[in-house]
């Protein structure tokens, strides 16, 4: 599926997604990454049922005020324990499938949140 807004002022943007990728501006994604709308990073995960308080680091660095989790097409949440960092740093979080975390990223960045997005296949 594509996406489109009607402007993204050089920021990350999810344009697209589909079975095993997600697109970002023009960039395909078909292994882990973490980002805002000024970063993206590399997230080395394989399975969201299997992460664990240290692959949350990262995400704890990007210090955002919501963190959305894609899990790929199903909805996968990793272990309760795992997302104790995130609790302790303040930063929500929502775990969801991953075109529903593609879309709620793009609304929430539009309105200019303090967002990230980590997406896993």
């Amino acid at each position: 599926m594509k996406i489109h807004l009607a402007e993204a002022d050089g920021k990350h943007l999810i344009t697209g997604y589909g079975e095993g990728w997600v697109q970002v501006n023009q960039d395909r994604h078909t292994t882990a990454f973490l980002m805002t709308p000024e970063q993206r990073l590399i997230w080395n995960i394989a399975n969201p049922k299997a992460l664990v308080e240290e692959d949350f680091r990262a995400v704890i660095r990007l210090a955002p005020e919501v963190f959305l989790l894609g899990t790929g097409p199903r909805l996968k949440f990793p272990p309760v324990a795992s997302l104790k960092l995130l609790i302790e740093a303040g930063i929500g979080y929502e775990v969801m499938d991953t075109p529903a975390a593609c879309r709620t990223y793009n609304i929430l960045m539009s309105e200019g949140r303090n967002v990230a997005l980590g997406v896993t296949f």
